[in-house]
């Protein structure tokens, strides 16, 4: 299901145990026939209600990827970042017991499935914003959307 937005189209894809994917604006998902299953027709339509400004956090069904433990517990760490607030990688590294794993941090963002929903997109390097698989221009317009102004 697409999800238009000031930065492009999102798509969000799964099936009746949940969100399997979100799509950034520059990836592709597969199209998908007839009515889509519940949870992925609530999930657009609070990913919409995010840019609109009407929500601040998320309440859909995920359904479970496969992914290290390490990954399971940086995407869970992500999804304790307050909106309008940043954590830098070495934060996100501290808050999951791997003080040292600041790069695995950014390496587990990129495999982030769920972009928006598990907000990736609040996590910043210490010099400055840090990469984003959507690209800088979008990382900047979803911060700018919480109220976080980034140099």
């Amino acid at each position: 299901m697409n999800v238009a937005s000031p930065v492009g189209t999102w798509g969000v894809e799964g099936d009746e145990q949940g969100i399997t994917r979100v799509y950034l604006p520059k990836e592709r998902g597969r199209a998908s026939r007839g009515t889509p299953p519940e949870c992925v027709a609530d999930g657009a339509t609070q990913i919409e209600e995010f840019f609109r400004g009407q929500r601040r956090g998320f309440r859909v069904k995920l359904r479970d990827v496969e992914a290290t433990p390490f990954q399971h517990e940086v995407w869970s760490a992500l999804c304790d970042i307050p909106f309008g607030e940043v954590r830098t990688y070495a934060e996100v590294a501290g808050a999951v017991g791997r003080p040292r794993a600041a790069r695995a941090v950014g390496n587990a963002n990129h495999a982030n499935p769920w972009p928006i929903i598990v907000p990736c997109h609040r996590v910043v390097a210490a010099t400055g914003l840090g990469g984003y698989g959507g690209g800088e221009r979008v990382k900047r317009y979803l911060l700018g959307l919480e109220g976080v102004s980034y140099n």
